[in-house]
């Protein structure tokens, strides 16, 4: 067999195999009242008002518009009022879509990878790095906080790896962690990096068993995270799994946090609480809020 036959029939594998995903990532078609929206001007609260942007990170299979009604939600609830897309295309060059307004309060940066079949966990990382340096370089910030979904959560937990390395990358300052794969999924004939260990436990934070990329993430500097917050939201819809996430895969956070400033963790349960509906749930919406500007 050819390379090239080789390669197409790998990635038809992976685009069988990610197909559940894909219908859990780009979640429900939702109402408007179904959002954060339909608040009544009373219901609206004062939030603190900054520079530091949020970034937020989609799924694998998926794209910027998963975070739309996230974003939606923060604008109408007028914590922010400003938000712009970052197109990385696959060879991470980033190109910026928008112009934030001069007086942006807590400004919006809607992640979109052109290629979103990433399984090179570093390359998603070097996507989320790249991102950043171009908002430094661009709008001078000082610092950013991270909202992800999914496989998206990855992007996010490489950056913080990368800071290792790269002094030039800006402190994360608050995290949302949303679905978060962290110790694998339970699909066959996927990458062991991917794949969840066979009787995983998760006793504090701490699983009792850890593949490779696990592995790797623990290599974090406590540096790196001293002063982050975390938010970890985590689905079960029943038998300790959001639909594509098991709760002990999520929970395994905990451990590779025990260095953060702050780390708490919602759990939900019920229909909204299965993995592509997590980030049309109103009870995300107002914590994840509340949680980065309250």
């Amino acid at each position: 067999m050819s390379y090239f036959v080789y390669m197409k029939k790998f990635r038809l594998l992976i685009l069988i195999l990610f197909t559940a995903l894909l219908t859990a990532c780009v979640g429900p078609k939702t109402k408007p009242e179904a959002s954060i929206s339909s608040m009544r001007p009373h219901e609206k609260f004062a939030y603190q008002i900054n520079s530091t942007p949020t970034l937020f990170f989609h799924g694998m299979l998926s794209n910027y518009h998963s975070e739309q009604h996230m974003v939606n939600a923060a604008l109408s609830s007028a914590s922010s009022n400003s938000v712009i897309r970052a197109d990385v295309n696959a060879d991470g060059k980033v190109k910026l879509i928008g112009q934030l307004a001069q007086n942006a309060k807590n400004p919006l940066i809607m992640v979109n990878y052109i290629n979103n079949i990433q399984l090179d966990y570093e390359k998603a990382g070097r996507y989320s790095e790249n991102v950043v340096l171009a908002l430094k370089q661009k709008y001078h910030f000082k610092q950013v906080n991270f909202v992800g979904h999914s496989l998206g959560n990855i992007s996010m937990m490489y950056y913080l790896l990368a800071q290792n390395k790269n002094k030039d990358l800006l402190p994360v300052n608050k995290m949302v962690t949303i679905a978060g794969p962290f110790d694998g999924v339970k699909y066959s004939n996927i990458p062991d990096n991917l794949h969840q260990p066979a009787n995983l436990q998760v006793i504090n934070g701490k699983p009792n068993k850890m593949n490779s990329s696990y592995r790797q993430l623990t290599k974090i500097n406590p540096a790196n995270v001293q002063h982050l917050q975390v938010l970890n939201v985590v689905g079960n819809t029943g038998n300790s799994s959001d639909g594509v996430v098991t709760t002990q895969s999520a929970l395994s956070l905990g451990y590779l946090m025990r260095n953060a400033q702050s780390y708490q963790v919602l759990q939900l349960t019920g229909r909204m609480a299965e993995h592509g509906r997590l980030t049309f749930n109103r009870v995300v919406e107002r914590r994840m809020i509340n949680f980065l500007w309250d």
